[in-house]
């Protein structure tokens, strides 16, 4: 038995000794979706006209979002895709991994170009075009659906474009959700804010329920629910880097956010030594006194172990999630296929720092979390291509342009476009109660 073996089953005889008297808390059941449009069974809708009951059972990815185009008419020029000084050139960007744009309706000529010298072009989730292709892919592959990520630094009233952007983004998403019957929720990301920012996710919130009709089972059937409650996750409480908001802050947000009736269910995105309170998290019990008032959590395994040290790392996860059992608090794991922030960096030394391996590494901790008794995932993330997280199409090694000194990072040779895409749907399959899945990564 190989030592990844060995961990799979010892973690799942762990679990299930430890835990094999405790009642999971949560909501109703959702019919899941196949792999292939002509696959998927008839959807089943509650009484009130809702998909997606609850998280269990379900896997889904973090979305950006955050990328914008010149010419898209966001006027946000090259955004997130450029660097320093909103440069966007060869040897200057932030992107590691390039999209694979061979099948979006509109793209943008980028000051790139391939060995041939032919340019190259990009796509931007201003369009609504591109983001129904990626609610498209999600239903293909099997994705249950996304958490659309909502950056507070960005959205906030001194930001008007960053708002007006998010805002188009979180409607396209919407639309194609809808469409392609899809899981959506809404994810704020503290990263960046201080305590006024924190307090002013309310009536972020608020406003959205208003333009959007938020909850409206007719307009919008797919918005996830838990513990029959419209989800909303905060993500970024209680991380040891120096952030300017403290746990109280984001105590009293939660508290008001859910109401004296629990208007929401919260889930909270968390450091990964949470419950030791100790490398990311900060020593102070308040974190766990915080956690017990939410619904979820999710902490933050991105950069916290790869394919070498994932077994000894990720033996927390049995002590996790009994002490989530017994507060009362469901867990979703996250698992992620590598990561490389090299030109973000400007530093070749920071390329592949966590390798993907063809999708070994990736397979690893979708096994890990199943072996452990996780009943839900999620994904980091979608579209991330700054720090080479991405799951959705993207370039082979290959087939990427110049980047003056430095490079792209690629889908490895021998690798489809879509292989990430098509992985994440194999490991939805497994978590919908699909046979034939274990430790060994499937074959294609």
């Amino acid at each position: 038995m190989t030592t990844h073996n060995r961990f799979y089953a010892f973690v799942l005889l762990g679990f299930s000794l430890l835990l094999a008297a405790a009642c999971k808390k949560g909501g109703g059941t959702v019919s899941k979706p196949g792999d292939k449009p002509e696959e998927v069974p008839e959807a089943v809708y509650d009484e009130t006209g809702c998909l997606y009951t609850s998280y269990t059972g379900l896997v889904m990815a973090g979305y950006q979002g955050w990328f914008a185009a010149e010419g898209d008419g966001s006027n946000r020029g090259w955004y997130h895709y450029q660097g320093p000084n909103n440069t966007f050139k060869p040897g200057i960007t932030n992107i590691d991994f390039w999209p694979d744009v061979s099948e979006y309706a509109k793209t943008y000529k980028s000051p790139f170009q391939y060995a041939d010298g032919s340019d190259a072009y990009l796509y931007s989730p201003y369009d609504e075009a591109s983001v129904d292709l990626h609610f498209k892919w999600m239903k293909e592959y099997g994705l249950d659906g996304v958490h659309m990520q909502r950056f507070v630094g960005e959205i906030k009233p001194s930001n008007a474009s960053g708002k007006r952007h998010f805002n188009q983004v979180l409607g396209n998403a919407l639309k194609a959700a809808k469409k392609y019957e899809r899981a959506i929720s809404v994810m704020y990301d503290l990263s960046g804010s201080n305590g006024e920012d924190v307090a002013y996710l309310e009536q972020d919130w608020n406003e959205l329920q208003e333009t959007f009709n938020l909850f409206d089972n007719i307009e919008h059937p797919t918005y996830l629910r838990h513990n029959g409650k419209p989800l909303v996750t905060i993500w970024g409480v209680g991380f040891s880097d120096g952030r300017q908001y403290s746990i109280a802050d984001v105590s009293r947000l939660v508290d008001r956010l859910k109401g004296p009736s629990n208007r929401v269910s919260i889930m909270l995105g968390v450091p990964y030594f949470w419950r030791e309170l100790k490398n990311d998290a900060e020593s102070n019990p308040a974190l766990h006194e915080l956690i017990k008032n939410a619904d979820i959590i999710m902490p933050w395994g991105v950069g916290r172990y790869n394919n070498d040290t994932y077994n000894s790392t990720a033996a927390t996860l049995v002590g996790d999630m009994l002490w989530c059992k017994q507060n009362g608090v469901d867990y979703v794991p996250l698992v992620f296929p590598g990561f490389t922030w090299g030109n973000m960096h400007n530093d070749p030394s920071k390329y592949n720092e966590i390798p993907r391996l063809k999708g070994d590494f990736l397979w690893r901790q979708v096994a890990g979390a199943k072996g452990a008794g996780a009943e839900s995932l999620y994904v980091a993330m979608f579209d991330e291509i700054d720090e080479g997280t991405a799951i959705f199409k993207c370039a082979r090694e290959n087939e990427v342009p110049l980047n003056g000194h430095l490079q792209f990072m690629g889908i490895e040779q021998g690798l489809e476009t879509d292989h990430y895409l098509w992985l994440t749907g194999q490991a939805a399959n497994w978590f919908h109660g699909e046979s034939g899945y274990g430790a060994a990564k499937p074959d294609r």
